[in-house]
């Protein structure tokens, strides 16, 4: 059984994915099948976004054109990616505990007015999707109880709609607004982790799209801990390189992102083929 894994990104990393996943279909046709097929989908943020698209049955041709266009039904905003990361660093500066580092970024993200109505946004995200029913594979999309800084997983058995999940596991913290669910606020799945890997648990091969750079073997890497909760699956996991994250700019939120960043993502998508079926064996 196959699991795929689609990070976090921003409109940027909506674009690079969808464009890795078209170069690897255009390296290696039946190696995408099995990709895009998977049993298992996990998204976080950008990702859900991805993997709503995906499971849609739409050709990733048709999904990559979409992103190439300069139209866009997109919320334009002006957010500066390294002064949002020192904002959540002060937020949590002194604090060990995992835990209340959520709950501090969660108390940031309800108490910062965001910068669209929750109806503005979710008008937006309804825009992105095909189809706005839950597919029949496990597609399953994180979001975080901003009241506890608690992960939650949206599956289509847990009695929210499929726009309500990608809304929430999008809705960027002291950016966008917290999607309210059964009175509960939700934000970005991203808060807990860029990736979920673990949650594709249980799947033979797992393969992992994210947006960031491999970090260097001194940093600690999240990731890591992730994949080894993984047992004995296969992985493989594709980052973004240098020329990706230029594309991806200083705003990967941007509606104007996406044309850079999915040529980008087709090309790594090219070049990472070989690997990816190196790793699955």
């Amino acid at each position: 059984m196959n699991a795929l894994v689609l990070s976090g990104g921003g409109i940027a990393g909506i674009a690079w994915e969808i464009g890795v996943l078209l170069g690897i279909q255009e390296a290696a046709p039946d190696l995408a099948a099995e990709i895009c097929g998977s049993s298992i989908v996990v998204g976080t943020s950008a990702g859900a976004t991805v993997g709503a698209k995906l499971s849609s049955g739409l050709p990733l041709e048709e999904l990559y054109e979409e992103q190439c266009r300069e139209s866009t039904t997109e919320i334009p905003v002006d957010m500066d990616l390294a002064a949002l990361t020192r904002t959540f660093s002060d937020a949590v500066a002194g604090v060990t505990d995992v835990r209340e580092s959520r709950r501090r970024v969660c108390a940031l993200a309800l108490a910062t007015p965001p910068k669209a109505t929750q109806e503005d946004r979710l008008q937006a995200i309804r825009a992105r999707l095909p189809q706005l029913d839950w597919p029949e594979r496990d597609l399953r999309i994180t979001a975080v109880d901003a009241t506890r800084g608690e992960l939650t997983v949206f599956t289509r058995h847990s009695g929210v709609t499929l726009l309500e999940a990608v809304a929430a596991s999008s809705a960027v913290p002291a950016i966008w607004p917290p999607v309210v669910i059964n009175g509960v606020p939700y934000v970005d799945g991203g808060v807990v982790s860029l990736t979920n890997a673990d949650l594709a648990a249980g799947a033979d091969r797992v393969l992992i799209l994210r947006t960031s750079t491999l970090p260097r073997p001194e940093v600690p890497d999240p990731l890591r801990g992730e994949t080894a909760r993984l047992g004995a699956a296969k992985v493989a996991i594709i980052n973004a390189d240098m020329g990706s994250l230029a594309a991806f700019g200083t705003n990967p939120l941007s509606p104007r992102s996406s044309m850079a960043a999915a040529p980008e993502g087709r090309r790594v998508g090219h070049a990472a083929a070989s690997e990816i079926l190196k790793a699955w064996g």
